[in-house]
């Protein structure tokens, strides 16, 4: 994309994609709580295991499906149609490569996790459907590098409706694992369809060297860090689900799940935003410390208060759910990735900025430390705490995110304590108010129908009165000096 778009211009498309993005969410979140719901309602916490084992299997061929060509598409100034070709070439070499070691594989995975056959179809599924979804990535980079994530966000909505509707009618038909399997091979035709059809992309063969050098200057290291992101979190839920088997890893799965919800929806959002546009605005370290400073008081406006309440009320939304009181073993697990969600989110709009501004070795070095910490921890506290020692390491690596922060304070001048205090303030007020709430409401079911406005009421009295902070202007002015 050449560099001939304003300023302003670069503003009203990322408030335009970021409003976009939380709609899609939002809509999106409403199927998935439903979806959620009934699958953890008419499945075991073991079938619910099995399908997040499968699932991270599939995540962990993911990232060796790209050597970081995507991002560099993002990242770069300019792109020829060399550069496109290249990336969708050399992709499509490793995918092909990958699933075709997956197959082979099958007997090992099988064996290894005692998988049942509806087990290894869903893992069948995943990977057919993983190479279908490789067809839609140069056409999302080149909305990507127009901020139009309107599109992109089209496409997610209706791939979402089919993934959450299919599951949720299949469930009820007793499918089991299947639900999962057939659904996912809906989503990734269907939205296969609609991306082409939106963003129409005629796929090209062939390899530059000029531009795959260029391209994995920068690609390599960004990719090393997603490829430490790998060992750290995904193939730590596969280590958790020999050691501790399935059943409790059901139960840290829908514990994290829950906890993260929010930081999926908002700062996975905002994040997605975030790259192209740092990387836009790269050369004006003015303009990217007014924004950084928007983002983080605008993430902890929103994610304090929803985080704390989740989980003052989840306790209680266990209990009033039928056939969901299974789940009360994974409470004390929530409570931990809560803190640990919180604290984390922090990290990610300064690894945007880092590799926006062509930085990618500092993410690099942080996930190096991040992952050798995260396995050397986790199997240790395992061992003394059994299936608390996952959340509570992740709790110690989320509260390092400080030192992202540091690290960026080095390089962009932006105030940190004076974005983040006033909002921190106002939702631990809320939630005294609403703990003493729950406490004189002794019905579990009117205490949260009843705490949830009354919560919002307090924090928005809180923040206008008290700290003159007005929420329907900041989300107006997110993006504007």
């Amino acid at each position: 994309m050449e560099q001939t778009e304003t300023y302003s211009q670069i503003k009203r498309k990322s408030i335009i994609s970021t409003l976009s993005l939380f709609v899609q969410s939002g809509y999106s979140a409403f199927l998935g709580l439903a979806a959620n719901l009934v699958v953890t309602i008419l499945l075991s916490p073991k079938i619910f295991g099995i399908y997040i084992t499968t699932l991270s299997i599939i995540s962990v061929l993911n990232y060796f499906s790209d050597i970081g060509l995507a991002a560099s598409l993002v990242q770069k100034k300019e792109v020829t149609n060399n550069d496109i070709k290249t990336t969708f070439t050399v992709q499509q070499i490793l995918i092909c490569s990958i699933i075709s070691i997956g197959f082979l594989l099958t007997n090992f995975v099988k064996s290894f996790y005692k998988l049942p056959s509806e087990g290894i179809t869903l893992y069948w599924a995943l990977l057919l459907a993983f190479f279908i979804s490789s067809l839609k990535t140069i056409p999302s980079i080149l909305l990507e590098r127009k901020i139009q994530f309107q599109k992109i966000v089209l496409v997610q909505i209706i791939e979402n409706t089919v993934f959450y509707i299919a599951v949720i009618i299949l469930a009820f038909l007793n499918f089991g694992l299947l639900s999962f399997a057939i659904a996912v091979l809906l989503r990734a035709i269907v939205g296969l369809i609609v991306i082409y059809s939106i963003s129409f992309w005629i796929p090209q063969i062939g390899v530059s060297s000029k531009s795959l050098k260029k391209l994995l200057s920068f690609g390599l290291p960004f990719q090393a860090s997603s490829f430490l992101a790998l060992f750290k979190d995904d193939l730590i839920i596969l280590f958790l689900g020999k050691i501790l088997g399935f059943e409790a890893l059901g139960y840290i799965g829908w514990a994290k799940k829950w906890a993260e919800a929010p930081i999926r929806i908002i700062m996975d959002n905002i994040s997605r935003v975030l790259f192209p546009v740092f990387a836009r605005i790269q050369n004006d370290k003015e303009k990217i410390a007014h924004l950084v400073e928007k983002i983080i008081k605008y993430q902890t406006s929103l994610l304090a208060p929803i985080i704390l309440g989740m989980a003052l009320i989840m306790e209680k939304v266990v209990f009033i759910i039928p056939k969901y009181s299974k789940w009360t073993p994974a409470i004390p697990l929530f409570y931990l990735f809560c803190v640990s969600a919180f604290f984390s989110s922090y990290s990610s709009p300064f690894i945007n900025l880092f590799n926006a501004l062509g930085y990618a070795k500092i993410p690099f070095i942080f996930m190096t430390v991040w992952t050798i910490s995260t396995w050397i921890l986790t199997p240790l506290l395992t061992k003394f705490f059994g299936i608390y020692g996952f959340p509570i390491t992740i709790v110690i690596m989320s509260v390092s995110s400080i030192f992202v922060m540091l690290k960026a304070k080095k390089h962009i001048n932006f105030k940190l304590i004076e974005s983040i205090n006033k909002p921190i303030l106002a939702a631990f007020f809320m939630g005294i108010c609403i703990y003493l709430l729950l406490l004189i409401i002794p019905d579990p079911f009117i205490g949260i129908i009843v705490s949830i406005p009354f919560g919002a009421i307090i924090y928005f009295f809180s923040m206008k009165v008290v700290f003159k902070i007005n929420l329907i202007t900041e989300l107006k002015t997110l993006f504007i000096k």
